[in-house]
C-alpha cells in the first residue's frame, strides 16, 4: 500500500495541474461535532440556523442519514476512510499503528485519495477525533500522528486554550477543562465568537480557504466546528436567542424497562451541575436543551462565516460542500442526556451536500443512508477513480433525483450492532438478545418487537452480519 501511495503521489505531481483546475471542482467538508438534526431545515421550528438552513435550500438534505458509531473517534474513522470499522474513539489511531505497522495492508483515506490526485487537503479544527491530528498528552505531538499521508495541512490554532486537548473542552476566555466535577456542564458569557473555541479556529480556517482559492490546484477544505460538543459554552448573544423560548415537550422522556443499549449519560453527569439532574427536574431540562441550541446558533455562525469567505473567494460555483453531523445526542429521549446509545436520537445526523447543477436544489430526501457512502459519493462528483476499497455506495442517484431508494445503515458498539432500514431498526447483541422497532407505527422506538417477529429479525440479521463481515 505504501508503494502504491507513493506511486499516486507522483503520478499525481507530474499529471498537468491546469487539467486539475479546469476539469475538478474543490471540496469544503464541514464537521460538526454532536450535532443531531436539530436545525430549521429539519422542521425544528424554534432553532435559529439561518446559514446552515441557506446551504440546505442550494442542495439535498438528507432526512434519514445514519452514522457507523454514537462516538466520536469511531464515527469518522469510517467518515475519513469509507470503511466499517472500530468502535472506539481510538479507532483513528488504531489506523495508524497498521500503517506504521505494515503500510501495505492499509488503504488511503479520503483526503490521501485526494491529495494523490491532484489536490491540496487541509484540516483544521476536529475533523478527525483529535483537532490537530497528533497524539501525546495534550495532543500536540508531532511525532504522533492521527492520520499519516493524508493532508498537507493539518491544522488547530488553540489560542488561550493552550493545545489541542485545551481547546477540546474549552469554556470561555481560556478555561481548559482538568476535574470536570469542577467545570459548568453549560455557560453563555458576553463577549466576542473569539472567548470560545470555535472563535479563535474560524479565522484560520478564512484564512486556508482564502489562500487555496488562489492556488492553481484543486483543494479539499475540511473544517471541524467543536459546538454543541461538551461543555455547552458559547458567547451569551446566541443563549439570548433562547431566553424566553417555550421548548416544546420532550419525548418519550422514560427510562426503558426493557434490555437496551441506556446508559447513565456519564459524560455530561460529570460536569459540575449544581446538583441537578434533567431526568427529574424538568426546569433544569429546560436550561440544558436551551444552552444546546445556543450552541448550535454559536456553530450556524461560523458556518456562515466559512459559507461566505468561500462565495467571496468565486469559488463556490467551482465547489461540493458537505455538511456533516459526527452523530446524534440524546436531548432527554429515553431518560438519556448524550449519544453512546444505539437508539435513533443518537445514530442519526445531519447531511446535506451541494454542487454546482444539483437537480431540485432544497428539496429533501427519505433515503436511508450511510456516513461511509460520502467517501465515494465525494469521488463521483470530482471524478475521481472509484476507490475498490470502501464499504459505501455512491449517493449520486439520489442527489439527481431525491425520490430514488437509499440502502440499510449499519452502526455498532462493542458488542452490538445496529441496522436501520426504511421501516425497521433491529439492534442484535453478541449474546443473541434483540430489539426490533417498527418506525411506521413506533416512531420513537418505544416497544420491543423482536419475539412477535423472529422472521423480520432473522431477515435483518443476516444483512446485518454481511455487512459486519467487511469490517477492518
Amino acid at each position: 500500500m505504501k508503494r502504491i501511495f507513493a506511486l499516486l503521489l507522483v503520478a499525481a505531481c507530474l499529471w498537468p495541474v491546469s487539467s486539475f483546475a479546469a476539469e475538478r471542482p474543490n471540496v469544503l467538508l464541514i464537521c460538526v461535532d454532536d450535532l443531531r438534526p436539530e436545525l430549521g431545515c429539519y422542521g425544528v421550528s424554534y432553532i435559529h440556523s439561518p446559514n446552515i438552513d441557506r446551504l440546505a435550500s442550494t442542495g439535498r438534505i438528507f432526512l434519514h442519514n445514519y452514522v457507523q458509531a454514537p462516538t466520536c473517534g469511531a464515527s469518522r474513522f469510517t467518515l475519513l476512510t469509507g470503511r466499517y470499522g472500530g468502535a472506539s474513539n481510538n479507532a483513528i489511531f488504531q489506523r495508524a499503528a497498521k500503517i506504521r505497522q505494515d503500510p501495505d495492508a492499509v488503504p488511503p483515506s479520503m483526503p490521501a485519495w485526494f491529495r494523490t490526485h491532484g489536490y491540496t487537503t487541509v484540516s483544521i479544527g476536529k475533523v478527525s477525533h483529535h483537532p490537530g491530528g497528533m497524539g501525546g498528552p495534550d495532543w500536540n505531538d508531532p511525532n504522533e500522528l492521527e492520520m499519516p499521508f493524508s493532508w498537507d495541512r493539518h491544522l488547530l490554532p488553540a489560542g488561550p486554550w493552550q493545545h489541542p486537548r485545551g481547546w477540546m473542552h474549552g469554556l470561555a476566555n481560556g478555561e481548559i477543562r482538568g476535574d470536570a466535577s469542577k467545570m459548568d456542564v453549560f455557560q453563555a458569557v458576553d463577549g466576542p465568537d473569539a472567548i470560545y473555541p470555535d472563535g479563535v479556529m474560524i479565522p484560520e480556517a478564512l484564512k486556508q480557504l482564502e489562500e487555496l482559492a488562489q492556488d492553481n490546484k484543486p483543494f479539499f477544505l475540511a473544517v471541524g466546528i467543536l459546538r454543541p460538543h461538551l461543555p455547552f459554552g458559547c458567547p451569551a448573544k446566541y443563549y439570548k436567542l433562547y431566553e424566553n423560548v417555550d421548548l416544546p415537550p420532550i419525548p418519550h422522556p422514560e427510562k426503558p424497562d426493557w434490555r437496551t443499549t441506556w446508559h447513565g449519560s456519564g459524560e455530561f453527569m460529570k460536569y459540575h451541575r449544581w446538583n441537578r439532574d434533567p431526568r427529574t427536574d424538568t426546569e433544569f431540562a429546560d436550561l440544558v436543551r436551551k444552552h444546546y441550541a445556543a450552541c448550535v446558533s454559536y456553530a450556524d455562525a461560523q458556518v456562515g462565516r466559512v459559507l461566505e469567505t468561500l462565495e467571496k473567494t468565486g469559488e463556490a460555483d467551482k465547489t461540493i460542500v458537505v455538511l456533516w453531523g459526527d452523530h446524534g445526542w440524546h436531548l432527554g429521549e429515553h431518560a438519556i442526556w448524550g449519544k453512546h446509545s444505539l437508539f435513533e436520537e443518537s445514530l442519526r445526523s445531519p447531511l446535506m451536500i451541494r454542487y454546482p447543477g444539483i437537480p431540485k436544489p432544497g428539496e429533501t430526501t427519505e433515503a436511508v443512508v450511510e456516513t461511509l457512502d460520502l467517501f465515494p459519493t465525494l469521488c463521483d462528483l470530482a471524478g475521481l477513480p472509484m476507490p475498490e476499497f470502501v464499504h459505501g455506495v455512491s449517493l449520486r442517484p439520489i442527489l439527481e433525483d431525491p425520490k430514488a431508494e437509499g440502502h440499510p445503515a449499519v452502526s455498532y458498539q462493542s458488542g452490538r450492532a445496529s441496522l436501520r432500514t426504511a421501516r425497521y431498526h433491529l439492534v442484535l447483541y453478541n449474546d443473541g438478545y434483540a430489539e426490533l422497532y417498527d418506525h411506521a407505527t413506533d416512531p420513537g422506538e418505544t416497544k420491543n418487537i423482536a419475539e412477535a417477529h423472529p422472521e423480520i429479525v432473522k431477515e435483518l440479521a443476516d444483512v446485518l452480519n454481511a455487512r459486519l463481515a467487511l469490517r477492518d
